[in-house]
């Protein structure tokens, strides 16, 4: 409204300057120019011109797109907007916090984000993050879905506020790094083993809110020619608030925001705990019955090699692949009565693969992401014939390196099948990266530990954490604010099932 009020006044002016100029001393016969301004059509026209001109130049800027502003990539990524240090202090660690986040990807840098967001200077929040290129995260190979096809009402009330959040991503973030919604759905194909359960499972999410449809192998093949049905008995597309996004634009705008908030990003990570006994309190039942030890301090190995500790009044572990080895650094696992139970994290790879055809017969602009039975996953990636695709959870291990082989062996055999016009597709890119598997149930962990006051998890999510990361960053700073659940009520996902041994299991493994 604004730039439009300023557009009115410079067209009045030049309305103004017009009239005035009509009334001038100048004769006719000086020159041409004075011919033309005596002409209304040709005076008309040359004002309009340069309206026009001016118009222009107040819209569009002149100068080139800052490389900052611009949408980070797999192979280009930045976090432009973060709060610079402060030049004058020679020392930026901070030697006390409130709360320490260890983890710096979607979830850990989300909890950062609404603690700030919330509390602005009250509270002093730092995240330790060892790998802030963030090259092998779980982060970089999302293929940045959006889905409610799951089987447990919590995923879907938290992928339901994460496509109302994103629908409105600029009211948070502001001038935000455009996150790229497309909004073209999920399509869950089941066989004839999984197909019940598919059906079930899509009751529950329209009961939720979400929307999508049942379509038979015949209604498949309608509406998505491209498709092979063999062996399918029934497919849920998503309707509505589904599609997929730019995940490492969400990561960028959760560092910048909270980083401009006043939350400290350290480049480290966390290779110890320091310990307190506590004599105010005290342990009752089980067999760790007795005096209390508590968490006090992180030992943080900076990027240069040195060591530092942080004391903290909070600690949370969000550190996705490698929870399990942090979790164990606080006794979890190792230790005692409780303490014995671990934290059930393993390291799962992913390989994502940039394909491109240029087959006449390949899906077009309408066509939803798709996972097969099979476990393939693929969905376009803007024009041009161009589609990312994968399988989830290729092997164990921790290298960097793709498997040039395993496209070939294993992937381009299951998507020939399914996707017949893409079996000779080229492939133009891949990259790896590690997501966090919750190798007891498949599902998030996220709450307070029952053992420590001070220590609070937010890990395990199996695949689909990027998408849940909105939703998550808010519960954990609902828990350390308010001391409970206030929106979506994730008790069910607690540590706590891990004691009683009473499993969440996530029936579909949606992509994210």
């Amino acid at each position: 409204m604004l730039r439009y009020r300023q557009v009115v006044r410079l067209l009045q002016r030049r309305t103004y300057s017009a009239g005035a100029a009509n009334t001038g001393s100048g004769s006719p016969g000086d020159d041409k120019s004075g011919k033309d301004d005596l002409h209304p059509i040709r005076r008309t026209l040359r004002l309009l011109g340069n309206d026009m001109r001016k118009v222009k130049e107040f819209f569009v800027p002149k100068d080139p797109e800052p490389e900052e502003d611009r949408i980070p990539t797999q192979t280009k990524f930045k976090f432009a907007g973060e709060r610079e240090k402060d030049p004058s202090l020679v020392d930026d660690f901070q030697t006390h916090c409130d709360v320490l986040i260890i983890g710096g990807g979607g979830v850990g840098s989300s909890i950062a984000y609404w603690l700030k967001e919330k509390a602005r200077d009250g509270l002093n929040v730092v995240v330790v993050e060892r790998d802030d290129t963030y090259a092998q995260s779980a982060t970089r190979v999302s293929v940045g879905g959006l889905c409610q096809q799951f089987s447990l009402p919590e995923n879907i009330q938290m992928s339901l506020f994460a496509a109302e959040f994103l629908r409105g991503a600029k009211k948070h973030f502001g001038e935000e790094v455009p996150l790229q919604f497309t909004p073209h759905g999920h399509l869950m194909l089941a066989d004839e083993e999984h197909a019940e359960s598919l059906m079930r499972s899509s009751q529950v999410q329209n009961e939720l809110g979400a929307r999508n449809e049942l379509l038979t192998a015949d209604r498949l093949a309608v509406r998505f020619p491209w498709l092979n049905t063999k062996g399918i008995v029934l497919g849920c597309h998503g309707l509505e608030k589904e599609g997929w996004f730019n995940p490492l634009a969400l990561l960028t705008n959760f560092r910048r925001s909270a980083s401009g908030y006043g939350a400290h990003f350290i480049s480290g990570q966390v290779v110890d705990f320091e310990f307190l006994s506590q004599t105010d309190i005290t342990v009752v039942g089980g067999s760790d019955e007795g005096s209390y030890t508590g968490l006090d301090k992180a030992v943080i190995q900076l990027a240069d090699g040195t060591r530092r500790t942080c004391k903290f009044a909070l600690c949370v572990i969000a550190a996705g692949a490698r929870s399990g080895e942090v979790a164990r650094l606080a006794k979890i696992g190792v230790g005692s009565g409780v303490l014995r139970v671990p934290l059930p994290i393993d390291e799962r790879k992913r390989y994502l693969y940039a394909i491109n055809s240029l087959a006449q017969s390949a899906p077009g602009m309408s066509m939803p992401m798709t996972i097969d039975p099979s476990g393939i996953f693929i969905r376009r990636d803007g024009l041009g014939g161009n589609y990312i695709c994968g399988q989830d959870s290729v092997e164990e291990g921790h290298s960097p390196s793709v498997d040039t082989q395993y496209f070939d062996q294993h992937i381009r055999p299951k998507l020939a099948e399914r996707v017949p016009a893409l079996g000779e597709a080229r492939v133009v890119d891949s990259w790896a990266g590690s997501y966090d598997q919750n190798v007891y149930d498949e599902n998030g962990i996220v709450g307070a530990h029952p053992y420590y006051n001070n220590l609070y998890i937010a890990t395990g999510f199996s695949g689909h954490g990027v998408q849940q990361s909105l939703a998550v960053g808010r519960a954990v700073s609902e828990l350390i604010m308010d001391g409970q659940f206030r929106t979506i009520d994730l008790s069910r996902l607690s540590f706590d099932r891990l004691i009683v041994d009473q499993p969440m299991y996530e029936l579909n493994n949606v992509l994210s």
